[in-house]
């Protein structure tokens, strides 16, 4: 059997959701599951993140799916409704939608649903994706508050640059500012990176994400030094082990030629397992626990090593891609992306193991 594996901690996760319990104050937590839990699964996910007020989805067919797993808190729906036909199931299924565009409004307008809805109404605060303007506000929201099928909405709002040095305010004053004649409204801002640095962005409702998994909103820092454990860790073995000269080159391209001799191994991983195909040489990663580099372009299904440090490895020597020693943001940041692409980038071809 192929060796590569994915193993997931559900007990990690659930250290990452009482650290970002720990940010959030008073405030209640939505835990992000979209994306399949962000490539760790729905279902894990659901059983890790037991403990939080709230879960956040995109799609209706995730919602559903919490629902079957017998989900009772609050779901929201990121992106909101998609067409008039669902405005049905989100009361049956007690969905909270988000409100960001003016047909939404019309589709609840003509569309009532049986029971009314809690929803949250979004305005661009200068991310400028979704989102009614922020000069509209008090047209948006009291239009909102006149339609018969909305029991109560949350304002809310999405941080362009939590993550950078640019940093929140530039986004969280303005809607402050808005929110002043709105002070009986609940509200929402905070993404992983704000809850960790920015807690003037708490408000009613935080929404973390990245961080539930053990991955850093940052590139300056460290998941670690945000408390954070790692949840996934991606590992194979070294299937083939060879020995180049000098000039000699490995992979499709001979992008990396020795220019001594050394060893290089061969792992059983590569970009239809959701590696980066675009990682360069020198990118992270570990073998039989010693921490090396990649080399040349990454195959289909392969990837080269430099072994010159690592001199007991042989063929079946474990090899960690990411996880506790290598970790995922480390690997992005070699590859030009981020964590989020990595873990979401799971391929379905990879078995997947808890560890507890």
């Amino acid at each position: 059997m192929r060796p590569i594996r994915a193993r997931i901690s559900a007990g990690a996760m659930a250290h990452n959701l009482r650290v970002a319990r720990e940010h959030a104050g008073d405030a209640r937590v939505f835990a992000v599951v979209k994306a399949n839990a962000y490539g760790h699964g729905l279902s894990r996910a659901r059983r890790a993140f037991a403990a939080a007020d709230g879960f956040a989805v995109l799609t209706l067919e995730e919602a559903a799916n919490l629902r079957l797993m017998g989900v009772e808190q609050p779901i929201l729906l990121l992106e909101g409704i998609f067409g008039a036909d669902e405005i049905a199931a989100c009361a049956e299924l007690d969905l909270w939608p988000v409100l960001h565009h003016a047909e939404q409004l019309e589709w609840l307008a003509r569309t009532p649903p049986a029971r009314p809805l809690q929803v949250f109404v979004k305005f661009d605060s200068g991310m400028h994706r979704l989102g009614f303007p922020l000069a509209r506000h008090a047209e948006v929201i009291a239009r909102v508050r006149a339609l018969p099928g909305v029991a109560g909405m949350t304002l809310m709002t999405h941080f362009a640059q939590a993550d950078e040095t640019a940093g929140a305010d530039w986004q969280l004053r303005p809607f402050m500012t808005a929110l002043e004649t709105h002070a009986a409204l609940p509200w929402s801002c905070a993404n992983s990176a704000a809850l960790l640095r920015y807690p003037a962005a708490r408000g009613a409702w935080v929404r973390p994400g990245i961080m539930l998994y053990g991955a850093s909103p940052f590139a300056d820092r460290r998941a670690t030094e945000c408390g954070l454990r790692p949840a996934m860790e991606l590992t194979s073995e070294l299937i083939a082990v060879h020995a180049l000269e000098p000039g000699e080159g490995v992979g499709y391209g001979q992008l990396f030629r020795a220019s001594q001799a050394m060893r290089v191994g061969v792992v059983a991983c590569g970009y239809a397992d959701g590696y980066p195909r675009h990682a360069p040489t020198g990118t992270p990663i570990a073998v039989a626990g010693c921490l090396t580099r990649t080399l040349g372009r990454v195959s289909m299904d392969m990837l080269c090593v430099d072994l010159s440090g690592c001199p007991e490895a042989t063929v079946g020597s474990p090899v960690e891609l990411w996880g506790g020693i290598v970790p995922v943001d480390a690997v992005a940041a070699a590859a030009g992306t981020v964590g989020y692409e990595l873990l979401c980038a799971l391929a379905a071809r990879v078995p997947v193991e808890d560890v507890d």
